[in-house]
C-alpha cells in the first residue's frame, strides 16, 4: 500500500478514532504506518526499508532503526529526557514503535504526543507564522497515523483506557518547557495559567471518554462497527 500523504484536516480526537480506525481498506493485517508528513517523516517505500526522519537530531538516526531493541532504547531515553522535545518527535516515536511491533508503547506515545500538542495550542499562538508548520504537522500526523494506532488501541478497551490515563499523567508530570521560551509567541494571559487550563481540558476529555466507554451499549456499538468494517481483522493480530 502506498504511504498516505499529509493533508490539511482537523486533528483526530481519540473518540473520533473509534470510527476512523475501522477504515474500509483491505482486511489484511496492518503492520506498518505508511505515511508522509514532510519535512518531518517519510515512511520507507519498500518493506524493510529505512524511513526518512527529521524531528530531532539527537534521535533521528536511531528512530529510523528497524530493530525493536533500538526503539526500546530510544523510548527509554525520551521518557527520561523530553522537556524540549516537540510533539512531532513523539508522534514519530509512536509510529516507529508500531512498525517494530511495540504497539502498546505506540498507543501511549501517540496519546502523549497529542497531549503535548494540546498544551502547546492553549499556551502558544499556533497561528503565528513561527508555529504554523507545527500546527499543520501535528494535525496531519494525527489524521494519518491515528486510524492505525487507534485501530490497535481499541482492540482492548481496558488497555486503551489505561494508556489514556497514563498519557494524561505523563502530560501533567512532563510539561513542555518550550512553552515558556520568550521566543515562542504566546496567547493572551499568563503562560502557566494557560497550561493549567489546558491540563484541565485534557482531564475533562479523558473523563468523558471513560464515562462513554463505561456504558455497555456504547461498547457493544463500537464492537459492532469494528466487526462490520474489518478493524479487528486489520489491527488485532498477534505477533
Amino acid at each position: 500500500m502506498a504511504p498516505h500523504r499529509a493533508t490539511r484536516r482537523g486533528i483526530v480526537t481519540i473518540a473520533s478514532g473509534l470510527v476512523l480506525a475501522a477504515s474500509a481498506f483491505a482486511n489484511e493485517p496492518v503492520r506498518h504506518v505508511g505515511i508522509y508528513v514532510t519535512p518531518y517523516y517519510e515512511a520507507a517505500r519498500e518493506p524493510g526499508g529505512t524511513p526518512s526522519i527529521s524531528v530531532a537530531k539527537t534521535y533521528d538516526a536511531r528512530l529510523a532503526s528497524n530493530r525493536a531493541e533500538d526503539l526500546r532504547r530510544v523510548r527509554d531515553d525520551i521518557a527520561a529526557n523530553n522537556a524540549m522535545l516537540t510533539p512531532m518527535t513523539l508522534m514519530v516515536l509512536a509510529i516507529r514503535l508500531y512498525d517494530v511491533g511495540l504497539r502498546d508503547d505506540s498507543v501511549f506515545w501517540f496519546y502523549a504526543a497529542k497531549n503535548r500538542y494540546a498544551t502547546l495550542a492553549e499556551v502558544a499562538d499556533v497561528k503565528a507564522p513561527q508555529l504554523a508548520q507545527v500546527e499543520d504537522a501535528v494535525r496531519n500526523f494525527a489524521t494519518l497515523a491515528g486510524p492505525v494506532i487507534n485501530g490497535y488501541a481499541f482492540c482492548d478497551i481496558a488497555k486503551q483506557q489505561a494508556a489514556a490515563a497514563r498519557a494524561l499523567a505523563w502530560a501533567i508530570d512532563n510539561p513542555y518547557q518550550a512553552l515558556f521560551l520568550p521566543q515562542v509567541p504566546a496567547r493572551p494571559g499568563e503562560r502557566a495559567r494557560n497550561l493549567e487550563r489546558a491540563l484541565g481540558m485534557l482531564k475533562t476529555a479523558v473523563a468523558r471518554e471513560r464515562e462513554y466507554l463505561s456504558q455497555p451499549k456504547n461498547v457493544a456499538e463500537l464492537q459492532r462497527q469494528r466487526q462490520e468494517n474489518g478493524a479487528d481483522r486489520r489491527y488485532c493480530w498477534s505477533s
